[in-house]
């Protein structure tokens, strides 16, 4: 199966779809095809400061099956995409850059050895465990290097103005992780290691051949894909890590991992929250303890507590560590206020000085003159995978609009003058529009109303100045238009494949005032500045990040869905100014 996932691969980045849909194409060059298709269908160059891009090269396997190495294939075009608005000739001459950011998504920093983890339910939910998830930190870091040596948009030259990262910062909501994560993100060294502090304690020795052991010889069902062994390997992910922080302000996002236990359960269940920092880890139950415990998942605490009490399979003993204790959204928010966390700022990286008190997780903030980020909360605490918004948040939502719009159009389509200058909005969340689906009451404020992904797309087509709602979650590229009831009231919908699962990428957002009564969103996506092959155990920092990238291509669980296609990839993405 593993290697039909690798084939699945093959012309998933070709730009048959574009054509189809009468979009429009630019790269460098003539026409070329890579082992993923066909690209480059020239009509215009590459913009000058196109290195360290997605536009250069992107991550391509060797060979056709089996375990595989990585190299550096052809660059993927940009596509012109003019669903909301026509692209009009001559735009490139009299261009104006507005706005840069980066945007990092699902990069679960991850502690492997956390006594409260379920790996042992991947089989029924691939996710629950993965090859490379010792080393997310190394990735991360890498990653910010990536960041750091780009600089700049590629397309206006523009040095970004703000990094923003939507959710899932950490895996398993633990203190530690925290640290790891605001650290790699602000400069400084670290070890990424919890427990004992001569060892990995975890299941990756555990000697089971449902996980990859790498260090041994064991025929694992990892190994039966080609996995190969690398001695030494967890001792080398457990060492000092040092990042050189981000050179651009950066802002902050909760995602369903940030707030609940295996981004799943509500916070606060006594039980499992002494299981964090304990000192037993249950690491291969029988396949029907496993299921057991899967199912429950999917229903709650209570029947998950019940799944696990009727384990008869003996843990593990590992060493209890209390750094493992899992934070609440309120700690969440004090550690990035924290003066420690301030790193290129700003202070607090978005949330507000009360925000510790409150618990608010959402808020405004000026991504450039006249352009403005509405970062917004769509965890539940109610638990679960998938989110929405409580009435408070959503109205705040509609307020902010409100009051950056001198037009806008009332919920009966009717337009509202106000006379004053439009902000141009981008927002950003976790969750995408199809997965702000759960309305579970907040157990702390049960009578507020909850809204879902379809209410917030029909607030936000009454604003023709909301430009794109940025997200994560799906571990998808994915580009959607909204198109409106009036082409003033479309906006883009962009989602962002994850960093911890394959193909790894963030991406750059530029805003151009394209001076002909057009904006021009170009999204470019970028990789960890990492090589795409290293020599198996080289334990270097870069070679420990490229054997991350690696490893989470040949996962036997990857999805070849998330990549996307060449539409969801380099885009121009075409609007209405609403400033015309």
């Amino acid at each position: 199966m593993a290697n039909l996932n690798r084939r699945d691969f093959l012309g998933l980045a070709g730009i048959g779809a574009a054509g189809a849909l009468g979009i429009g194409v630019f790269g460098a060059g003539a026409l070329g095809r890579s082992p993923w298709g066909t690209w480059h269908a020239g009509a215009a160059e590459l913009p000058a400061s196109f290195a360290g891009t997605t536009l250069e090269a992107v991550a391509t396997p060797v060979g056709s099956s089996g375990y595989r190495r990585l190299t550096a294939g052809p660059g993927w075009p940009t596509v012109v995409r003019g669903e909301l608005a026509e692209a009009k000739s001559g735009r490139e001459d009299r261009r104006t850059a507005l706005a840069s950011l980066v945007q990092l998504t699902d990069v679960h920093v991850i502690d492997a050895q956390c006594p409260l983890r379920f790996e042992y339910i991947a089989p029924f939910n691939g996710s629950a465990f993965r090859p490379h998830e010792t080393l997310t930190t190394q990735g991360l870091v890498s990653l910010v290097q990536r960041v750091n040596s780009v600089g700049a948009g590629p397309h206006t030259g523009r040095a970004f103005d703000a990094v923003v990262t939507t959710g899932d910062n950490t895996d398993n909501k633990e203190h530690a992780e925290l640290g790891w994560f605001l650290t790699a993100l602000n400069g400084g060294t670290f070890v990424p290691n919890t427990g004992a502090a001569d060892r990995y304690e975890g299941v990756q020795n555990s000697g089971s051949e449902l996980f990859w052991n790498p260090e041994s010889s064991i025929p694992d069902v990892y190994k039966q894909a080609g996995f190969p062994e690398i001695p030494g390997l967890l001792g080398a992910a457990l060492t000092p890590v040092t990042s050189p922080g981000l050179d651009t302000r950066w802002f902050c996002v909760f995602g369903n991992h940030d707030d609940s236990v295996s981004g799943t359960l509500p916070s606060g269940i006594g039980p499992l929250d002494a299981m964090y920092t304990g000192d037993l880890k249950i690491e291969v139950p029988t396949p029907e303890e496993s299921l057991s415990v899967s199912m429950a998942m999917k229903s709650g605490p209570g029947a998950v507590l019940n799944a696990l009490a009727a384990v008869t399979t003996p843990p593990r003993r590992v060493t209890a560590d209390p750094s493992r204790a899992p934070f609440t959204p309120r700690q969440f928010i004090a550690a990035h206020l924290d003066p420690a966390n301030t790193g290129p700022g700003p202070v607090g990286h978005g949330f507000a000085p009360d925000a510790a008190e409150s618990g608010i997780g959402y808020y405004a903030f000026e991504i450039a003159p006249g352009v403005v980020g509405i970062s917004m909360d769509s965890t539940n605490p109610a638990g679960f995978v998938d989110g929405s918004l409580g009435d408070a948040q959503f109205r705040w939502i509609e307020r902010t609009l409100v009051d950056g719009s001198s037009r806008y159009f009332d919920v009966d389509g009717r337009v509202v003058e106000q006379g004053r200058q439009d902000t141009l909005f981008l927002l950003f969340s976790h969750h995408t529009s199809t997965s702000m689906d759960n309305l579970i009451p907040d157990p702390a404020n049960p009578f507020e109303a909850r809204h879902g992904g379809n209410e917030l797309v029909a607030l936000l087509k009454r604003f023709p100045n909301v430009l794109a709602w940025v997200n994560g979650h799906t571990h998808d590229n994915r580009i959607t238009p909204h198109p409106g009831p009036t082409p003033a009231q479309g906006f883009w919908e962009i989602n962002t494949a994850s960093h911890v699962d394959f193909p790894q990428h963030a991406r750059i957002v530029e805003v151009v005032d394209n001076a002909d009564g057009t904006l021009s969103l170009f999204t470019t996506l970028i990789e960890a500045d990492s090589p795409y092959e290293a020599r198996h155990g080289d334990f270097s920092p870069m070679g420990l990040a490229s054997l991350y990238r690696e490893l989470s291509f040949n996962d036997i669980h990857t999805d070849p869905a998330r990549l996307g296609g060449t539409t969801d990839h380099n885009t121009e993405l075409l609007l209405p100014s609403p400033r015309s």
